[in-house]
């Protein structure tokens, strides 16, 4: 133990004898992990003006070091491209002044946001304690965690940190368990350095973390969030334990808690968030959640110096579950705009996304409110199956749950449904549901659904009746899951057959394929 002692001592001695305060930006520190090659990481932070600096780094390869000036009070270095792996030292020193970090890996970096589900802390889940002993043995995954904090305008560095760079086990039970046990199956594929950063705020909505930029493009830039935000807790979280408030007004969390970081080269991000705006802008989420993925992606490449790709994978869960018998459309609605109302990604408007369906994993009794289901393991493992297509290119992996390809009319009385996939069935009276309209038009006036009993399946089909329809050769539409508790833990109707993912929710209309007088 005497040399470390030593190492910081000295480290005190010479900042205090420095000519100006020269220091790291808040998010760098011991133990953490810089993005590895292909991508090179960036490594700034503050100093004083004019002064010359010096980066080393120095461990299982070397590199030239790098003298920059410090501009505007910012010094700022990309480094060449370095393997994963690790441990090595950096120092940065300018005349009489210097500050070290130590202990880095070189790995991916994923950054963790959203609201109170990705903020749920791996003390609180299923098998927490198990989890938590576990953790020690996954050393080379990182945890970082930014502290709540919001403002009026962008931030160039985090005002204050929550969990510094740390090792395992060490504050992996105050962390984001979503984000743990991504990282930690994430490892186990990869065999390299992971690390973590925790940035969310419980009872928020997506406009908090979304730039003026990304808001204009859905025409909500001037909206008063503090008149128009009916409360998250009051409506959805009456006997919750956990943060279930935070602020609403626009883009104080993108200033405050996202923005700071836009320098960090990035291999991917995940998110956990919607509950809050299914009583707040739910019409137009379809867009404002499309338009931050998309806002996000060009800031950190622009924030990284072209480091973190433009396209960077981005990952989400889809809504869980809150009230059983509910009868409202909330969630439902926010579930389909989540996906662009495409029902499915990657698609056309959200490339290079994924998505793990979470409406079959309902947590009734969870202390912490049905909204916050315990159950994060099977989130995380689901995540990591579109993670390792979608981000790592792997061949073969099957992440996605089946999802229509083709619904007509096929016979009298009945509706055909095709998938994309083979698909494991169970009887279900009332899961699917058909649009009975004279008009033919979904949600018009003339509307009412009613439920479609499944009445035969196939490897992928499933065949729908339709005898429960006032009008049966009127149906304009099929829809499934579509309500905010669909089914109980694991048992909805429709899964893969290959990996057992859920069917995501649909609404979609019926094609008539009947020849005349049939």
């Amino acid at each position: 133990m005497a040399t470390p002692l030593c190492v910081v001592f000295i480290l005190v001695v010479s900042i205090r004898s420095c000519e100006g305060d020269l220091r790291f930006a808040s998010y760098y520190g011991d133990h953490m992990v810089l993005q590895k090659s292909p991508e090179r990481a960036v490594l700034w932070g503050h100093g004083p003006e004019g002064a010359q600096v010096t980066l080393t780094l120095s461990g299982p390869s070397k590199q030239n070091a790098s003298v920059v000036t410090v501009k505007k009070g910012i010094w700022r270095v990309t480094l060449d491209p370095v393997e994963a792996g690790g441990p090595y030292n950096v120092t940065a020193a300018a005349p009489n002044c210097a500050a070290a970090l130590t202990d880095v890996l070189f790995g991916d970096i994923w950054l963790c946001g959203g609201q109170s589900n990705m903020w749920l802390q791996t003390s609180k889940i299923f098998n927490a304690s198990e989890e938590l002993d576990f953790s020690a043995k996954y050393p080379h995954v990182r945890i970082f965690m930014a502290a709540l904090n919001l403002s009026e305008t962008e931030q160039t560095d985090l005002i204050q940190v929550e969990i510094p760079w740390s090792m395992p086990p060490a504050n992996v039970a105050e962390f984001s368990a979503v984000c743990w046990l991504f990282g930690r199956y994430l490892y186990e594929t990869l065999q390299y350095p992971i690390g973590l950063v925790e940035s969310c705020w419980g009872g928020t909505p997506v406009e908090a973390w979304s730039s003026s930029r990304a808001l204009q493009r859905c025409g909500l830039y001037r909206t008063n969030n503090s008149k128009d935000h009916e409360s998250f807790a009051d409506t959805y979280c009456k006997d919750c334990s956990l943060q279930t408030t935070g602020p609403k007004e626009n883009s104080v969390l993108w200033n405050a808690m996202i923005h700071p970081l836009l320098n960090m080269t990035i291999k991917g991000a995940i998110w956990y968030q919607g509950e809050a705006n299914a009583v707040y802008h739910q019409e137009t989420y379809n867009c404002s959640f499309p338009a931050m993925i998309d806002d996000w992606r060009v800031a950190f490449h622009l924030g990284s110096g072209g480091q973190t790709a433009l396209d960077f994978p981005f990952g989400f869960v889809q809504l869980s579950t809150y009230e059983k018998g509910s009868k409202s459309d909330a969630f439902p609605n926010i579930r389909w705009h989540q996906t662009a109302d495409h029902g499915f990604v990657p698609n056309s408007r959200m490339e290079k996304t994924f998505m793990a369906v979470a409406l079959d994993l309902p947590d009734a009794k969870s202390p912490f409110g049905s909204i916050h289901p315990r159950d994060k393991q099977d989130v995380a493992h689901r995540l990591i199956l579109g993670a390792m297509a979608v981000a790592y290119n792997e061949k073969n992996v099957s992440f996605r749950g089946p999802f229509p390809k083709e619904i007509i009319a096929s016979a009298p009385m009945s509706v055909n449904i095709t998938y994309d996939q083979e698909v494991s069935v169970s009887p279900s009276k009332d899961i699917f549901e058909i649009c009975c309209s004279g008009d033919q038009t979904p949600g018009g006036p003339e509307s009412r659904w009613v439920a479609a009993p499944i009445m035969h399946w196939g490897a992928t089909t499933v065949q729908l009746s339709t005898s429960l329809c006032p009008l049966p050769d009127k149906v304009s539409a099929v829809r499934y899951a579509w309500r905010d508790w669909p089914c109980d833990f694991k048992a909805c109707p429709i899964y893969s057959t290959s990996g057992s993912l859920p069917a995501p929710p649909f609404d979609k209309p019926v094609s008539s394929q009947r020849k005349p007088g049939v």
